[in-house]
This record gives structure tokens, C-alpha cells and sequence, in this order.
């Protein structure tokens, strides 16, 4: 049987997420998404931080420009929302890159843009 990584956490993720998009459809902007999952976040209980800041050292410095992680939730799995027609590799690698600087190693990508919504998981 395969293991999927933060199992319920993130079962619990996509179903806020679906619940925002029932509510919502497509069609606004990613901010108005991120509200709606942040109230879903706080009447659930679920930690979370939003527009989390992630430093990027590079050999003995720290660089001026930072990552920017929509939300990390259960301090453990970076939630990316999106509001887009189509999940592109540049959000898959960006999702990559903010797994690299967290030591996380779950994101989900949700993108609230097309019809139905679709989600997709980043394992580092």
C-alpha cells in the first residue's frame, strides 16, 4: 500500500478547498480565495500562517529577496492558491524551491481559476 505523506492533514486541506471553491466557483482573484481559507483555517481550529517569509541562504550569506509561502499549515505543509486557467511546471518548481527553504517536504498547489479545481500535490 502506498504511503501518502500528511495523509489526513492534507485530506483535510482538500476538502476546505473544495468547500471555498462550492462556495465561490472561479473566476476571482487569488486574495479573495486565500480569505475564504483563512476564515475556513480559523473556524476549524487549523493552524496556520499566512504569506509565511522564508529566508534563502546561499554559502555564507543571506540573500535580500525572500519566498513568500501563501500558507503553511500544520506548520508542515505549504498550501499555494492559485487563480489561474491552467497549473504550470513554474508553480510545480516555485512549489519546489518554497519545500527546499522550509524543510518541509508536502505542498499542495489549488488552483481556483478553471472550472473545477484542481489540486496538486508537490513531494520533495
Amino acid at each position: 500500500m502506498e504511503h501518502i505523506i500528511h495523509k489526513n492533514e492534507s485530506y483535510q486541506l482538500v476538502g476546505m478547498c473544495y468547500e471555498v471553491h462550492n462556495q465561490l466557483g472561479a473566476g476571482f482573484l487569488e486574495i479573495v480565495y486565500k480569505d475564504a481559507l483563512e476564515y475556513e483555517f480559523r473556524k476549524n481550529n487549523i493552524p496556520y500562517e499566512r504569506e509565511k517569509v522564508y529566508k534563502v541562504h546561499y554559502k555564507d550569506v543571506i540573500l535580500p529577496h525572500h519566498f513568500y509561502a501563501d500558507f503553511v499549515v500544520y506548520n508542515k505543509i505549504i498550501l499555494e492558491v492559485k487563480g489561474v486557467s491552467a497549473i504550470t511546471d513554474e508553480f510545480v518548481a516555485m512549489s519546489i524551491n518554497y519545500l527546499k527553504v522550509s524543510n518541509n517536504i508536502l505542498a499542495l498547489i489549488a488552483n481556483f481559476g478553471e472550472l473545477k479545481l484542481n489540486m496538486k500535490r508537490v513531494v520533495l
